[in-house]
């Protein structure tokens, strides 16, 4: 057991904490870039307001629901003697500092928001999109944190692996972006048009540049550590999402007989999502079989809204959504027992214990974030008419970017 602080363990997960944060800029880019124009700057605000309303909200209470110490011993929900208004930069959680695990864990928060927002884009007011914001982090984001990322949640002491983020922000958001999708209903160009092709094709492969550059600190900063964890993580992450990208654009080849404008990018996409929660404990060779099995996979993901109906408007569920469940579900096969956790999955010689947990962490994640988000939805729907008016959905959120 390691004491004191380590300046270099430190350093890296603050670095990893500024490239995370990045990330969210990066989304508004790639959600900007394939909306209209005349919603552009709607959806650029919808991620950059989440970095304001889930960074107060993590302050004020939100880390000490997340990983104080945890009320009544079920592994539900912290609380505790924790306070962070009360603590100093210098008090430390193993070796680093507090302020700086706080830190990386608030960007997680911060891009799971800014994710949901892209299955309703041109669709949502913003004023009741920020009081959804802090009430779904609230009681939605900050419970699953706790039973997946706390050493007391009850997912967590179950066995259930998770590195940075399947389960929590990856499935979650995926749940929520279709439950608030059907809350709301399909957008009026959905009905006439179905799912809008991209617009700027250059902004979403800016955005994208972003989010893979941050996706290293999302997966590498998890190990809290800039030993031989983080590294095996980063180049997992690495390869998973080339191994999607390629095989997603000779799939569109396959299937269609060209590449589509933008399916190499969300192949990558959905190589970098499936990875997140197996990059620590899988070696090259589980991402490598990761990157096939999710690119075909949320290649056909993607379609279901268009069979069954719903308006996920940028794919929120079919990457973020079954990219996840992906990721955790196979991790129950691949977990090599070497790295992050000495648990192995059943091609490892382990047993099939681990793959069951997997699956019933999905189900319970899943389940848990579609009623509570589809219940917010629906309330603050009531209250402060989430959705504009067909007008002026019509003529485009930006022409009039209301608040209230």
């Amino acid at each position: 057991m390691k004491y004191g602080l380590n300046t270099g363990d430190s350093a890296w997960v603050l670095v990893s904490f500024a490239m995370v944060l990045l990330m969210t800029p990066g989304l508004a880019l790639f959600y900007g870039g394939m909306t209209r124009a005349k919603n552009l700057v709607s959806v650029l605000y919808m991620s950059f307001v989440s970095i304001a309303v889930v960074t107060v909200i993590w302050f004020v209470y939100g880390f000490g629901l997340a990983f104080g110490d945890d009320v009544g011993g079920l592994g539900l929900i912290g609380w505790g003697e924790w306070e962070f208004f009360k603590t100093t930069p210098s008090v430390l959680r193993g070796v680093i500092p507090m302020y700086v695990f706080s830190l990386f864990q608030l960007v997680f928060a911060i891009i799971t928001l800014a994710l949901v927002s892209g299955s309703v884009a041109n669709r949502v007011r913003l004023g009741p999109w920020m009081v959804f914001g802090a009430v779904w982090v609230t009681l939605v984001y900050l419970p699953v944190a706790h039973w997946v990322f706390s050493k007391d949640g009850w997912l967590n002491r179950w066995g259930v692996l998770d590195f940075a983020g399947g389960l929590v922000v990856e499935l979650n958001s995926g749940i929520a972006g279709l439950a608030l999708a059907l809350v709301l209903g399909p957008s009026l160009s959905f009905r006439r048009e179905g799912p809008p092709e991209p617009k700027n094709i250059p902004l979403v492969m800016a955005g994208m540049g972003l989010l893979w550059f941050g996706w290293f600190g999302f997966n590498g900063g998890s190990a809290l550590t800039d030993g031989a964890l983080a590294a095996n993580a980063v180049v997992n992450t690495m390869m998973c999402g080339c191994v999607a990208m390629l095989v997603w654009m000779l799939f569109e080849r396959v299937r269609f007989g060209r590449f589509s404008r933008l399916g190499g990018t969300t192949g990558a996409l959905a190589g970098l999502v499936a990875i997140t929660p197996a990059c620590g404990y899988v070696n090259l060779f589980g991402a490598t079989i990761i990157g096939i099995v999710v690119a075909v996979v949320c290649t056909y993901a993607v379609e279901v809204k268009t069979t069954v109906g719903y308006d996920d408007t940028l794919d929120v569920v079919g990457i973020h959504g079954a990219g996840g469940i992906v990721g955790v579900v196979l991790l129950g096969l691949f977990a090599t027992g070497k790295y992050a956790k000495p648990i192995a999955g059943l091609f490892y010689g382990g047993s099939v214990s681990l793959l069951g947990k997997q699956i019933v962490a999905v189900l319970a994640v899943a389940c848990y974030t579609f009623v509570l988000t589809y219940l917010i939805g629906k309330v603050v729907e009531v209250l402060f008419t989430f959705r504009p008016s067909p007008h002026e959905e019509a003529a485009g959120l930006d022409t009039e970017l209301r608040i209230g």
